[in-house]
């Protein structure tokens, strides 16, 4: 995957799982707004611009399983992969 995040952004690949019915109605894993969604970190950006000019540090590493809220993503498919755009601050918590 050739996608740079700028700031404090993240890109992720969601782990979640949806079901399908045999009428063919997705029922998703999550519900908007419900409960976090979990995926793994694909790219990470350099980090927010602070105002002193430093950089904030970026608390996850590629490769990270995250659990996030999903409904703050931004949907994309990157050669043909399905990848979701965070920032940080949408990231609750690193699965050990």
């Amino acid at each position: 995957m050739n996608l740079n995040p700028l700031s404090d952004n993240v890109v992720v690949k969601s782990l979640s799982k949806e079901e399908t019915l045999k009428s063919g109605i997705i029922i998703p894993d999550t519900i908007e707004g419900e409960k976090p969604e979990e995926g793994e970190v694909l790219a990470v950006g350099p980090g927010k611009m602070l105002d002193n000019g430093n950089r904030g540090p970026m608390d996850v590493k590629v490769g990270d399983k995250v659990l996030f809220k999903s409904f703050k993503a931004d949907e994309f498919k990157i050669d043909g992969e399905e990848v979701l755009i965070i920032s940080q601050s949408d990231i609750s918590s690193i699965i050990n």
